[in-house]
């Protein structure tokens, strides 16, 4: 679909790309709206935390792009797009992301889920850190082998066993919570719910697809260099759901459902993402010398950041925590264009 609508834009006027730009970021406004107002409902009606939603169900659809592009990345023989793409998500995500929801509005924790699922984000950027590794491998640079792609598939299967089992368990937890239901939204059946919600992630999902070559087309015919619009567009491309869900969710006062989509996205880049694509890879995914220099510390680093943060007594993340966050993220774009492979 990119490709071929890229091809389109690159030879009609500029005015259908800024055209197609200005609806497809109407279009990912509306469809996060619907998204988010039926993911609050949702959690209303179970009497689940809004946090626990968000890094289950609502992570799940948002994280589809990058694992869409990972896998067919993988599969014709590109792998390595796989790697930087889940990582550069993973930073792009808790960085960038969270750093502007925090600016923008309140975010709320609970200690109980970050701890819980706090635990597993950095567990999972661990062990990625770990696999990587040149000591799994006969060279200097490290292999994510196939027989680790369905290690971690494996454990995508225990982490979404485990998730929806504390979701079960969280139920009837926040019931004073309901009363802020309506009377109409009590009464729409959950499989319309689910419905909207599927709705919702849909066009966001094909608004991005949209979004992207617009926006690159444009940047080509202004002048922009095309190496920094591809050292950029793309991990930001497939991180624009969450980045899109994360604000709206922040701006309807909803920002736990934001943590808790941004930590789930994290745990299922690693999982999900670069498992499946790692998994149908028979060669195995080289991890480049230069991404122990940079994108490996900065995703560790930045969720270490983003852990503190998320600790601290206050039981929110504070805008001077959202710009710290969005600092690393600027200093890891700029490093970027000096530490290459």
């Amino acid at each position: 679909m990119e490709t071929a609508l890229h091809s389109f834009l690159s030879n009609s006027n500029i005015f259908f790309s800024l055209a197609l730009l200005c609806l497809s970021l109407y279009t990912l406004g509306k469809g996060a709206d619907v998204l988010v107002d039926n993911a609050v409902v949702l959690s209303l009606r179970w009497g689940v935390p809004k946090m626990v939603l968000g890094a289950t169900l609502v992570s799940l659809g948002t994280t589809l792009p990058e694992a869409s592009v990972s896998v067919l990345a993988a599969i014709r023989g590109n792998a390595d797009l796989a790697l930087g793409n889940a990582i550069g998500s993973i930073i792009a995500d808790t960085g960038l992301i969270l750093g502007l929801a925090a600016i923008i509005g309140v975010l709320p924790v609970n200690k109980q889920l970050i701890h819980r699922q706090g635990l597993l984000q950095i567990s999972a950027a661990v062990l990625l850190a770990v696999v990587s590794l040149p000591f799994f491998s006969p060279d200097e640079t490290g292999k994510i082998y196939q027989w680790m792609g369905w290690v971690f598939v494996a454990l995508l299967a225990g982490y979404l066993y485990i998730s929806f089992k504390w979701t079960k368990d969280a139920m009837g937890t926040v019931k004073a919570d309901s009363l802020e239901a309506t009377a109409e939204e009590k009464q729409k059946p959950l499989v319309v719910t689910f419905i909207f919600m599927i709705i919702g992630i849909a066009v966001i999902i094909i608004s991005s697809k949209a979004l992207i070559p617009a926006v690159e087309v444009v940047a080509i015919r202004v002048g922009i260099p095309q190496s920094i619009i591809a050292a950029t567009l793309v991990a930001f491309g497939t991180s624009l759901p969450e980045l899109i869900t994360a604000i709206t969710a922040v701006r309807k006062g909803h920002g736990e459902l934001a943590v808790g989509n941004i930590i789930g996205a994290d745990i299922l880049n690693v999982l999900f993402v670069l498992g499946t694509a790692a998994a149908v890879t028979p060669a195995g995914i080289i991890v480049p010398v230069y991404f122990f220099y940079l994108q490996i510390p900065s995703m560790i680093i930045i969720l270490l950041v983003f852990r503190y943060l998320s600790t601290r007594k206050s039981g929110i993340i504070s805008h001077r925590g959202g710009a710290l966050l969005l600092s690393l993220y600027i200093i890891y774009l700029v490093l970027n264009f000096f530490i290459k492979g």
